[in-house]
């Protein structure tokens, strides 16, 4: 049986599809010597390499995700060309796999955030086709919120990148002129929830995801802290969008001893502090 590159590259835990696919845009994969082509397919028995290092995509690469509690002033890249902390500076190192973000939280936005080693897993969750996985959020209103407002929100509303609505909307806790309240989404866009309140005049203050699909953040967790989902959690999670249940990760007792290590060096981080770029290098001018 065949598969695209790009789903067997996501499946081995390299990235998403969507990365593997400028991967072979790139040149960067070879398929039984060859620069591969998008929409190549290949068997168990064909040989794939990527940067020219062969790829061992016979067994499927055990699944991993974590659930991570991400802290404000954080940004969802792997490196920031500003020097801002990202998501994924904190997390534990992996051998011949690569930590995959599902879908992204803005840098004023705090909360869940999950990372899988299964591409095809990451694709799935994000996808907007998909339509089993909703996103729920705790938010703190700054305005006049009547019933009016947030029928509107619920009916829909006209964004400049097309409608968007919540498919819930819940009043949570506080009076006066700031007051929580939890909504849900069925996409990703960007800052669509603060978009939503604001077209109808409202300004947010605080945004937290509490939820992703049927994975609550779990309350152990503090803010700038990761727990990785056990076997039941993640099989949950494929089944939301129809993957199959695949064997979490075991670890050897090395790799166990490290990853404990890694686990109780975490600290609580409120919010993300600026990353130390050390002292400026003086230049000498000559007169």
């Amino acid at each position: 049986m065949s598969d695209k590159l790009q789903k067997i590259l996501a499946q081995v835990g390299l990235g998403s599809r969507r990365e593997m696919e400028r991967w072979i845009e790139q040149g960067r994969v070879q398929l039984n010597g060859e620069v591969a082509k998008l929409g190549e397919r290949a068997t168990e028995t064909d040989e794939i390499k990527v940067d020219g290092k062969t790829v061992d995509h016979a067994v499927k690469a055990a699944r991993r995700v974590l659930a991570y509690n991400k802290p404000e002033g954080e940004v969802c890249t792997r490196h920031d060309p500003e020097g801002r902390p990202t998501v994924f500076d904190k997390l534990p190192t992996l051998k011949g796999e690569r930590w995959i973000a599902v879908g992204r939280l803005d840098i004023n936005t705090a909360g869940l955030l999950l990372f899988t080693t299964d591409g095809e897993l990451a694709n799935k969750l994000m996808h907007p086709s998909t339509q089993t996985v909703d996103r729920e959020y705790a938010v703190r209103v700054a305005g006049d919120v009547t019933d009016e407002v947030i029928e509107t929100l619920k009916k829909g509303v006209v964004l400049e990148d097309g409608m968007a609505k919540f498919t819930d909307v819940q009043f949570f806790d506080g009076d006066g002129f700031n007051q929580w309240y939890h909504v849900c989404i069925m996409e990703g866009r960007n800052r669509e929830v603060r978009r939503l309140w604001e077209s109808q005049g409202m300004k947010v203050s605080r945004l937290k995801r509490v939820r992703y699909g049927c994975v609550f953040l779990p309350k152990q967790i503090s803010v700038g802290k990761w727990k990785e989902l056990d076997q039941r959690d993640t099989d949950e999670l494929a089944k939301l969008v129809d993957l199959p249940s695949v064997p979490v990760a075991t670890l050897d007792p090395q790799e166990m001893k490290k990853y404990e290590r890694e686990m109780n060096r975490q600290k609580t981080r409120q919010k993300a502090a600026p990353k130390n770029k050390g002292p400026k290098r003086k230049v000498r001018i000559d007169s």
